[in-house]
């Protein structure tokens, strides 16, 4: 008689409790919904509604849509998939598993990590300052809608009070009507006639009235002068602390903390209010936009006078390509944080395409709303669309709230609006701040018992590194992470992602992954498109993105204000410190000699699902072992049928081998 023995990868029903144990330890998404709403969520933030429209109508209205797409299709949707696919897969965070995709390229990992933790830092300024105009716009006047304010500037005009002057031939300064004689000699000037002002010690120089002194809205002086306090403020007089900043910060980092205080299991809940909410609310904006006079006008403007000359200016197509990128969220390492959560057999590729496409029609259908509300301004004011137009954070906290002024029960339409922008925030956020923990919880697993410490250490560490945009000249840091944490190391890392995974990895043996192992169905067509994009289409766009990057570069500063050379290095610090983590980790892993060196662009065997992961794991450190012995015979009288299978758990009985049989199982079973 014969035995032959073979080695199985089931595992014992204790084994089996060992791994799920040890997956909750780690979380995962209650359901497929959770992970969906927090993806679109961390996809769909601020730039959807206040940058997206503004290049809109500065790039040929409709016909920037084409551009759009394309670089959707070309950039966007294949590394969105890409990075779901990968952290589905390989259920670890970027830090660990692009060490376990190629040693050499370890560091990249690290590179997204540290730029969702810069992102974060300067991201919940804006909800700090989303906080702050909530809180003010519980007050039956809005105190951005006039300049009866103590901390109103002497600029600071309404254009009904400035209205009121003009109808009685006078002019309008510190909340005064003024004959022309007062207004000029406020400057040192002297009357020239009804609208000009003379120099008296050199008649050549004669100003328009209108331009003697530097105007400012009173919701632009709100901004500025009341929750800023930033007037006159540089890099070396950064002012006093604004505590009210403070607070409104504090808060923002304890809702973070909360929401995130078990992980998945906490944030997974909440996204159902913070990913959907802003539809509510965007829905309601666009119903009351569309019914205020002057609409038509600004929607108009936006998108129905399509340009199509445009297409031929590079500049278009540059603009397409980085809006739909950061759009997305690539190359954060926050995508590949939050599949990580999945399930091994989840649709990925569905959802991926689902979600880019929705953060996409959000884009176009927040443009409707934005641009319906500046008509309304345009017409209320009495000057052209353009001249209210603006993108960024002076859309948001100056353009919007003078808007909102006009509009009947302001208060309400403030509270909407801001309320919209925190829960805006609040997912991006999450996702930026999930992935810094991760790492460090999947770095140093003991620190799992202690996630709730985790997070709020995590979050109480980037609420002290946001404290200096807190100064009164506080926007000035603020500017500078807004514009040089997240640009072109983004780029880089998306850059050296793509190429790890398609020439040193292997694009056939990753599309094997997604189609055999984790068992998604994907059509010859949509295979073509993925193995094209992510061989050839999406590397080159990439790079041509990184290239007019850099041509485009320009100095750090706020406005017209530039900043000083030694300030333009901090930036240029901000920009490589994320990416200079590759090469230091390269240098380190070369160092240690703990890998070949031609194994540096190999994958280690750690890459693979975590079952299996978890399962060797265990064998290699005294624990259960996963794998069986199963017996076959070649005497047909002494087989059982069916045949039996034996686990062998070290931990209960060492086992005694002879030549590779377990002599122990075989006799206690069979004699």
């Amino acid at each position: 008689m014969t035995v032959k023995v073979e080695m199985g990868g089931e595992v014992s029903p204790k084994s089996k409790k060992n791994l799920e144990e040890e997956e909750d330890e780690r979380g995962n998404w209650g359901n497929q919904c959770e992970f969906f709403l927090s993806c679109l969520g961390f996809a769909v933030g601020f730039g959807n509604v206040w940058r997206f429209p503004y290049l809109c109508y500065k790039n040929g209205g409709a016909v920037f849509l084409i551009p759009y797409i394309v670089m959707l299709m070309c950039a966007g949707l294949p590394i969105f998939f890409m990075e779901l696919a990968l952290g589905q897969y390989g259920s670890l965070g970027p830090n660990l598993i692009f060490p376990e995709i190629a040693p050499f390229f370890g560091g990249l990992g690290w590179a997204m990590v540290m730029i969702s933790a810069l992102v974060s830092i300067y991201y919940n300024i804006i909800m700090a300052w989303a906080v702050f105009y909530t809180f003010a716009s519980f007050s039956s006047v809005l105190p951005w809608s006039h300049c009866n304010n103590n901390f109103n500037s002497d600029g600071c005009y309404t254009e009904e009070a400035q209205m009121v002057c003009t109808n009685k031939s006078m002019l309008y300064f510190n909340n005064m009507c003024l004959r022309i004689n007062h207004f000029c000699g406020i400057g040192n000037y002297v009357e020239f006639n009804e609208t000009h002002c003379m120099d008296p010690n050199n008649t050549n120089i004669i100003k328009p009235a209108n331009e003697m002194f530097k105007r400012i809205s009173a919701s632009e002086d709100y901004f500025k002068n009341r929750m800023l306090e930033v007037t006159d403020r540089t890099w070396d007089d950064m002012g006093s602390m604004r505590w009210e900043l403070v607070g409104c910060l504090a808060l923002s980092w304890l809702i973070v903390a909360a929401c995130l205080a078990k992980g998945v299991k906490s944030s997974g809940k909440v996204v159902y209010f913070t990913a959907l909410f802003p539809y509510v609310v965007l829905i309601i904006l666009f119903i009351r936009g569309i019914t205020l006079e002057g609409a038509m006008r600004g929607i108009e403007f936006y998108i129905m006078k399509p340009d199509i000359s445009k297409l031929w200016e590079l500049e278009v197509w540059s603009d397409a390509a980085t809006q739909i990128f950061y759009s997305l969220g690539s190359s954060f390492g926050g995508l590949i944080t939050l599949a990580s959560y999945n399930k091994f057999k989840n649709n990925c590729m569905r959802d991926a395409i689902l979600i880019a496409f929705a953060n996409c029609s959000t884009s176009v259908f927040a443009g409707f709303v934005i641009f319906s509300i500046l008509g309304f301004l345009a017409t209320e004011l009495g000057v052209e669309v353009g001249d209210v137009v603006s993108s960024g954070s002076g859309l948001a906290f100056i353009v919007y709230p003078a808007a909102v002024t006009r509009m009947p029960f302001p208060p309400l339409w403030a509270l909407l609006f801001f309320l919209m922008l925190i829960t805006l925030g609040l997912d991006s956020q999450f996702t930026m701040v999930e992935t810094v923990v991760t790492a460090i919880l999947d770095q140093w697993k003991h620190l799992r018992a202690h996630k709730m410490k985790v997070v709020f250490g995590t979050c109480g560490v980037l609420f002290i590194l946001g404290l200096t945009m807190c100064l009164q000249g506080g926007i000035l840091m603020f500017e500078l992470f807004n514009g040089w944490s997240a640009g072109i190391s983004v780029i880089i890392c998306a850059i050296l992602e793509i190429i790890v995974i398609s020439y040193v990895y292997g694009i056939d043996k990753f599309i094997r992954h997604i189609t055999d192992d984790m068992g998604i169905y994907m059509p010859r067509p949509l295979k073509t498109y993925w193995y094209t994009t992510w061989s050839v289409v999406t590397p080159g766009v990439l790079l041509v993105i990184l290239a007019l990057s850099m041509y485009n570069i320009s100095p750090a500063a706020w406005g017209d204000y530039i900043y000083e050379d030694h300030i333009q290095i901090l930036a240029w610090f901000v920009c490589i410190s994320s990416v200079a983590i590759i090469p230091i980790c390269t240098c380190w892993v070369v160092w240690k000699g703990d890998v070949k060196w031609n194994n540096l662009w190999k994958h280690t065997e750690n890459f693979c699902p975590a079952q299996e992961r978890n399962a060797r794991g265990r064998g290699s450190t005294g624990g259960a072992k996963a794998d069986v012995f199963r017996y076959t015979h070649d005497n047909e009288g002494f087989v059982k049928e069916p045949a039996e299978i034996y686990p062998t758990l070290q931990e209960e009985k060492p086992p005694l081998y002879n030549n590779g049989i377990d002599i122990w199982g075989y006799y206690s079973n069979h004699m």
